[in-house]
């Protein structure tokens, strides 16, 4: 015995038995916790943000119809939050020129994607696709024309004609980007498969398959511009793959529009690559469209009414 009472020691064998049988309870939990964690639908809204529905609205909101309602107490980062709701902080984002090597870069482009390389001079572009709001507010000014809108000025404007967007870009003092300047900005000089790298076309990165899955069912419209922040470029460019497809500058009346959109449902149709020629008096809800500059418009240094968060 030892001092002050009887030997408590667990004999060896018992001690084994019980480890192992400790042992076991914690592996049956962790694999209790990861079937748990693969059950959960995927994440698709920034932190800041909830789902409601297929839609991803700031906090303390409602969802009405497929609308999201209500002042949110917040958002994403990088949005605003307002009476009206969550808005992208728009600003032109600075792009350094370099060579453009567009190809098939992988097996599902093959037979989709000419190889093309062209020289891109330096330009700015918007740091997020245009609102609703936006456009609204050029209507206001008289430059653009009034169209129909889902009544959150937060939500990225669809249904937009080349030539709409282009009036718009025209007032802002810029102009539609080029096939090249948008691949480009999507691209970078190393080929992105997608705008924020090689990897990961997850639902929290871009709004897309939400109309038949994966990351939703039942979508009628594109997202808030700008509630997917983790699918931003390194250049901090937003929303170049999914939510809407974006217009080019046409050339004798047909335009591509690039990047998939909220209704598409594969990952291909969010690669860097991946575009749809179009008419460019042609609407879709799947379609909208960003401006692009010269490059001192990064800077501040230019005429016309850039774009801000105020839009």
């Amino acid at each position: 015995m030892t001092e002050g009472g009887p030997d408590q020691r667990i004999p060896f064998g018992v001690a084994r038995t019980l480890l192992a049988v400790a042992l076991a309870a914690v592996a049956v939990a962790g694999v209790g916790l990861l079937a748990w964690h693969h059950a959960l639908p995927p994440r698709r809204c920034a932190p800041g943000m909830i789902p409601l529905g297929t839609r991803c609205c700031g906090q303390g909101q409602r969802l009405d119809g497929d609308r999201c309602q209500g002042t949110p107490t917040r958002c994403a980062d990088l949005m605003v939050v307002a009476a009206t709701g969550c808005h992208p902080r728009r600003r032109p984002i600075a792009i350094a020129g370099g060579r453009l090597e567009l190809g098939p870069i992988d097996w599902e482009a093959q037979q989709r994607v000419k190889p093309h390389a062209a020289e891109v001079p330096s330009f700015a572009i918007d740091s997020h696709e245009v609102t609703e709001g936006a456009f609204a507010a050029c209507a206001d000014r008289g430059h653009c024309p009034r169209l129909p809108a889902s009544g959150e000025p937060g939500r990225a404007r669809a249904n937009v004609s080349a030539g709409e967007a282009e009036t718009y870009c025209r007032a802002q003092g810029g102009s539609l980007p080029t096939r090249d300047q948008l691949a480009f900005a999507a691209l970078g000089v190393s080929g992105r498969r997608y705008p924020w790298g090689e990897t990961g076309a997850v639902c929290r990165r871009a709004a897309f398959g939400l109309a038949k899955g994966p990351c939703a069912t039942g979508a009628q419209g594109p997202e808030l511009a700008g509630s997917h922040p983790e699918g931003a470029t390194p250049d901090g460019v937003q929303d170049l793959a999914g939510n809407v497809a974006e217009w080019t500058a046409p050339t004798d009346g047909r335009s591509s529009v690039r990047g998939g959109g909220w209704a598409d449902g594969s990952a291909a149709d969010l690669r860097s690559w991946s575009f749809v020629m179009m008419r460019a008096d042609e609407r879709s809800p799947t379609v909208g469209f960003r401006c692009a500059y010269p490059p001192e418009a990064a800077t501040g240094r230019t005429g016309g009414h850039l774009p801000s968060e105020e839009d």
